[in-house]
C-alpha cells in the first residue's frame, strides 16, 4: 500500500514536489524491520507499537455514546424487516439503537478494530440472526460482502461514522489521545498487520519537509514547518515514542501562553498538538483514501431508494463526502479534491463544473449540512464537530 499526500501538500515543494511521496514511499516499503530499532526506547512492556497492556472493553456499559443518534435514527428512516449496513460499527451504540427500535432488521456490522468486532459479535448472541459482525476496511468490503452472500443493490440503509471511535481514544494504550500517555501507535486495525507503520515510525523516520507536508495536509495545521523542526530536533536526543512526549514536543515550540490559546466550537481550550495528533493517525490509517473507498462501496450496496448518512468529524473529510455526493469523480481528481479554494477562489471552471455536475447516482435528501443541538454537544462534547449528510441513492 501506498501513502498519497494531497495536493495542497506537494505546493509546499516547488522545487522538488514529488519528496514527501518518494519519502512515505520509503517509509512504507523499506525494511520494516530496521526501523523497528526504535521498538527498544519503549521501555518495559514490549515494541514501540504494540499496546502497554491487552485491550480490553467491558460489556457493562457502552464505551461511548453515538453522535447524533437521534438524526440518524430519523434520516436512516429504517422499515421493519430491512437490511442495514453500518460501516464504522465502532462501540455499537447506532446499531443497538437501531435494533431496539425496528423490529426484525438486520444489521452487518462493519469494522477494522478487532475490539469493536468483539462488540459486535456480543451484540450478535443477544439479537440471534439479525447482526453479521465483519471484520475489515471500507476497500475490503467487496470482498467482505461476497463471503456473506451479500450481492450489490440489496441493503436498504447506510450508516458511515468516519473517524476515530470514543473507544480507541479512551483506551492509553492505543495512541491516539494526546491527554492519556502510552505508545505513540494510531492503527486503528491494532496488531493486525505487523508490517504496517504506526505514528512512531512516521515521527521518527521522515524527514522536516515530509512531516511539514503531512501535519499541513491532513492537520490543517498553520505552523507545520515549526512543529515539524521542533519534533527532528527532539528526536535527535532520543526517539519521541510515547504519546504526551510527542504532545511536549509540539508545546515546546510554542511560548507557554500559546498552549492552549485554540478554541474548539464550545469555545474550551484546545491544546496545540492536537491537530498534529489528528494529521499522524489520517496518514497511518490511510483515512481519506479509505472513506472514498467506503462511499464507493454504498453506492454499489444501496438499492434505488436507499438512505446515506455519512458523519464526519472534520473538514477534509466533510469536503470529500459533499464532493462525492455532489458527482464528482474523486479518482480523477488528485489535485484538486482536498482542496477548499476550488469553488471560492474559481481559478478552475473545467474542475468546478465536474464537481458541481448532473449526479447519476445520488438525490441530496438533506442538502444543508446537519450539525449536532446545543445539547447534544454539551452532553457528548466529543460529538461537537460531527456533521451529518444524507443523501438518497437514484
Amino acid at each position: 500500500m501506498f501513502f498519497h499526500l494531497p495536493a495542497r501538500s506537494s505546493r509546499l515543494f516547488q522545487k522538488n514536489k514529488n519528496l514527501a511521496a518518494r519519502t512515505l514511499w520509503q517509509l512504507w516499503n523499506s525494511n520494516f524491520h530496521s526501523r523497528r530499532v526504535l521498538c527498544v526506547f519503549s521501555g518495559p512492556g514490549g515494541g514501540l507499537c504494540k499496546p502497554d497492556e491487552a485491550s480490553s472493553v467491558s460489556s457493562d456499559k457502552p464505551p461511548h455514546v453515538p453522535v447524533m443518534l437521534k438524526e440518524v435514527l430519523h434520516y436512516l428512516d429504517i422499515k421493519p424487516g430491512q437490511a442495514v449496513l453500518d460501516m464504522t460499527f465502532g462501540g455499537g451504540g447506532h446499531a443497538k439503537a437501531i435494533l431496539d427500535t425496528v423490529s426484525d432488521v438486520s444489521i452487518l456490522a462493519l469494522d477494522r478494530d478487532p475490539s469493536a468486532i468483539v462488540l459486535a459479535r456480543q451484540l450478535a448472541q443477544e439479537h440471534p440472526g439479525r447482526v453479521k459482525p465483519l471484520l475489515g476496511r471500507f476497500s475490503d468490503l467487496e470482498v467482505l460482502l461476497s463471503g456473506v452472500d451479500v450481492k450489490a443493490g440489496t441493503i436498504d440503509a447506510v450508516l458511515l461514522d468516519a473517524g476515530c471511535s470514543s473507544m480507541q481514544m479512551d483506551q492509553a494504550q492505543r495512541g491516539f489521545s494526546l491527554s492519556k500517555d502510552g505508545p505513540l501507535d494510531m492503527r486503528m486495525d491494532g496488531d493486525r498487520f505487523s508490517d504496517m507503520p504506526c505514528a512512531a515510525d512516521v515521527v521518527n523516520t521522515l524527514d522536516r519537509q515530509a512531516l511539514a507536508s503531512i501535519l499541513t495536509a491532513y492537520g490543517e495545521e498553520r505552523h507545520a514547518g515549526k512543529i515539524a523542526s521542533a519534533i527532528v530536533e527532539a528526536r535527535r536526543v532520543r526517539p519521541i515514542t510515547r504519546t504526551q512526549q510527542l504532545a511536549s514536543v509540539v508545546a515546546g515550540a510554542f511560548p507557554a501562553a500559546a498552549l492552549y490559546a485554540r478554541k474548539d466550537r464550545l469555545q474550551r481550550p484546545s491544546h496545540v498538538a492536537t491537530k498534529t495528533f489528528q494529521a499522524l493517525r489520517i496518514l497511518v490509517n490511510d483515512e481519506l483514501n479509505q472513506l472514498h473507498a467506503g462511499l464507493r462501496a454504498a453506492q454499489t450496496v444501496l438499492k434505488s431508494g436507499g438512505r446515506l448518512c455519512v458523519i464526519t468529524f472534520h473538514s477534509l473529510e466533510d469536503r470529500l463526502v459533499k464532493r462525492f455526493l455532489r458527482g464528482a469523480d474523486l479518482s480523477h481528481l488528485e489535485q484538486h479534491h482536498f482542496d477548499p479554494r476550488i469553488k471560492a477562489k474559481g481559478k478552475d471552471k473545467s474542475m468546478e463544473r465536474k464537481i458541481s455536475g448532473d449526479n447519476t447516482y445520488w438525490n441530496r435528501f438533506q442538502k444543508k449540512v446537519i450539525t449536532p443541538e446545543k445539547g447534544d454537544m454539551k452532553d457528548n462534547p466529543r460529538g461537537r464537530s460531527a456533521k451529518l449528510r444524507v443523501a438518497i441513492r437514484c
